[in-house]
């Protein structure tokens, strides 16, 4: 699939951008050239060291998705375009809102803009559960963004491009996450809780970019993709991060929700099941909806059918999150 082909990701530097350029690179060695974008030096020259056994295959290009003719350059001979860059902490986002509508919103107008102007083929944009019914500005700024790549496959002319996004909940130990939080406030034997019900979705940062290699293999142009996830309680991952610690009630932050949602009852009506993810279609599609039904071994959600992590069916319980941290966030993780 990616063999021969060229990448850009922006926000390479982040999370998932390692994460991604690590799979690939051992997934398909025939991979002709991955390049990194960002707008941290320091960062890219970490990374730049962390992979100089591939200093053949990546490109390291510093720029903000803020700026438009250095996206353009950057993406001159590129196929394959990932779009990760975002801000995305509530708290700095609700402070700071303008900020994150000139990288959220307008970067992913110039992300569009760029990719029909350097004939790229396709283009797979990260969202995030706080998308869907948003309640603070960067869950807003990423419903827009969704809004914007979906759209987009509606005026490019007769080029072969495709556009989807790729909406999924908590990363696993991701930077600035819930779990490296409680991992590095255990030893003063307190954990901050806002709300005692809280809930989550739940996503390694491995599954995350399966999900995204699933879109860029599968994808017609506009669907948002959501992958199945388990939820856990708040609660439960402070008991398994620090069993001995006090669980202190502090109150909802800004723009924080008690539960998360990932398809709103709205959005089912435009909603399929299939085997590996649930999608949402295009409201207004492009292609033969029943087709991409058919060929996607697909059936549409019911009517009022939403995927929220409270009501989810498949929950992790606290010897699970433990296995899980051992795995993917710290395998020193231990209870002492």
């Amino acid at each position: 699939m990616l063999s021969n082909r060229t990448i850009l990701i922006t926000g390479g530097t982040g999370s998932f951008g390692r994460a991604f350029v690590r799979i690939v690179l051992d997934r398909f060695p025939e991979v002709q050239r991955i390049v990194v974008y960002s707008r941290d030096e320091l960062k890219q020259s970490e990374m730049q060291e962390t992979f100089s056994d591939y200093s053949n295959k990546l490109r390291f290009f510093l720029g903000n998705v803020r700026d438009l003719s250095r996206l353009t350059r950057a993406m001159e001979g590129i196929d394959i375009v990932v779009h990760a860059a975002a801000l995305k902490q509530i708290p700095a986002t609700e402070y700071n809102p303008f900020e994150a509508v000139k990288t959220n919103v307008l970067g992913a107008q110039n992300v569009i803009d760029a990719a029909v102007q350097q004939s790229v083929s396709r283009v797979v944009a990260l969202s995030t559960d706080k998308a869907a019914a948003p309640i603070n500005l960067y869950g807003a700024t990423k419903l827009c963004s969704d809004k914007l790549f979906v759209s987009a496959n509606t005026f490019i002319g007769c080029r072969d491009l495709r556009f989807s996004v790729v909406r999924y909940g908590n990363v696993m130990g991701s930077r600035g996450s819930v779990i490296p939080f409680f991992l590095k406030r255990r030893s003063e034997k307190v954990l901050p809780i806002t709300h005692p019900r809280m809930t989550r979705f739940n996503i390694t940062l491995k599954a995350g970019v399966e999900m995204v290699l699933h879109a860029l293999e599968k994808m017609w142009g506009g669907e948002i993709y959501v992958p199945r996830l388990p939820s856990y309680r708040v609660c439960d991952l402070a008991e398994a991060i620090g069993p001995h610690c006090e669980q202190r009630i502090v109150g909802l932050r800004p723009g924080e929700k008690i539960h998360e949602e990932m398809i709103t009852a709205s959005d089912s009506f435009y909603t399929i099941e299939t085997e590996d993810a649930y999608v949402i279609l295009p409201s207004m599609p492009v292609w033969d909806v029943e087709r991409f039904i058919s060929e996607n071994t697909g059936k549409r959600c019911a009517e009022g059918f939403c995927y929220n992590s409270e009501t989810n069916d498949e929950w992790l319980d606290v010897p699970m999150i433990r296995r899980l941290i051992r795995e993917y966030v710290d395998p020193t993780f231990d209870l002492e």
